[in-house]
């Protein structure tokens, strides 16, 4: 098995501090992360000024300010990413982010030219931005929270005719050029190639009994695209469950307190928890191993002290038959297998037995 990319979602768990985040970049690389993940926006370009917040983010940080007055102050400066992204660089860790408006995915491509993309599931019906992303020809993460298949299959559309540059054959974007974009085997392929999908439920934090681990069967099945899980529940059981399932990728919420104000903090895991995922998910990868039933090079030096040898249940004397009252099987499986003693059955003795003495045929 592949080894699982574990993404540590910074976020917005920062709350707008420059140090805090470069905290979150040191916690993220103790941790085990192979990545930091931020996110980038412009605040008055994602939320207009009535649109209320979230369930979880009115539970987590109150209802009386605007969304957009809550990620104004979330708002990662071009500054900060420059610091952020070279701080990454030094520290040895991917840097990540998602971008959530057109400006942002022209910075995170143009600018920083990251090696690949993250899309949010609160984006999965945002074919402007998709297309935007996909026209870079950058490897996306699509995250699937709140989506039917259907929901799925048009992104993937828009995808497919963004990694196809068919605006540029002329063929304008639509509807129905979405769809045979997605239809066509080369639009397959570059999705097969770049596109890696992620289980998800967008809910802070997700109920266990909500999560529905076997969706990512459904999801390679439907798509056959490379799987993972983004995570919102409590704990590290989940995510390293969805590593037991096949997930390719995993996403997870850091925080350094869970305290902190915020509508991201609360269902994060703090340094010392995520450490203990990771190390728990790198000791199922070892786990899975290989999918070939045979002896382990751990457990072959175990076969002659557990399996069992034909041996004489009392002295047998030369030219005697074999039989059941004479013949048994004890440890060690140093002699004739036990696996063969009906063979012996009416056999004759060759030679002289005493109680316990290994059969030789």
């Amino acid at each position: 098995m592949n080894r699982t990319y574990i993404i540590a979602e910074a976020g917005v768990n920062h709350n707008g501090s420059l140090d805090r985040a470069m905290e979150l970049i040191d916690a993220a690389k103790s941790a085990g992360a192979d990545a930091v993940k931020f996110q980038t926006f412009k605040a008055l370009q994602i939320a207009a000024p009535y649109a209320m917040k979230a369930h979880y983010q009115r539970h987590q940080t109150g209802g009386d300010e605007s969304q957009l007055s809550m990620l104004r102050a979330l708002e990662l400066t071009e500054e900060m990413h420059d610091r952020l992204i070279a701080y990454s660089m030094e520290k040895g860790i991917d840097f990540l982010s998602t971008p959530f408006d057109l400006s942002s995915v022209n910075l995170l491509v143009h600018k920083y030219n990251l090696p690949r993309l993250k899309s949010s599931s609160g984006e999965i019906t945002n074919a402007p931005l998709l297309l935007a992303m996909a026209s870079s020809q950058k490897p996306i993460i699509l995250s699937t929270g709140m989506c039917l298949l259907g929901d799925i299959e048009a992104a993937l559309g828009v995808i497919a005719y963004g990694y196809l540059n068919w605006a540029a054959s002329g063929i304008s974007p639509s509807t129905k050029a979405f769809q045979e974009a997605y239809r066509s085997d080369e639009g397959q392929l570059l999705l097969q190639e770049r596109v890696t999908l992620l289980h998800c439920t967008t809910e802070y934090p997700s109920p266990v009994g909500e999560v529905h681990l076997r969706m990512m069967n459904t999801l390679a099945s439907a798509f056959h695209l490379q799987v993972g899980y983004s995570d919102h529940t409590l704990g590290i059981t989940v995510p390293i469950a969805a590593v037991a399932r096949g997930a390719a990728v995993i996403e997870k919420h850091l925080t350094l307190d869970r305290s902190l104000p915020g509508p991201d903090h609360a269902g994060s895991l703090e340094p010392e928890e995520f450490s203990a995922m990771t190390k728990a998910i790198r000791e199922v990868e070892a786990a899975l191993g290989s999918n070939v039933k045979r002896p382990s090079a751990a457990e072959i030096v175990n076969v002659e002290a557990v399996r069992k040898s034909v041996v004489a249940a009392k002295p047998i004397l030369t030219g005697e038959p074999f039989t059941s009252e004479n013949l048994t099987v004890k440890r060690a499986g140093t002699g004739i297998s036990a696996m063969r003693y009906f063979d012996l059955i009416g056999k004759t003795a060759t030679r002289d037995y005493e109680p316990d003495e290994r059969i030789e045929g």
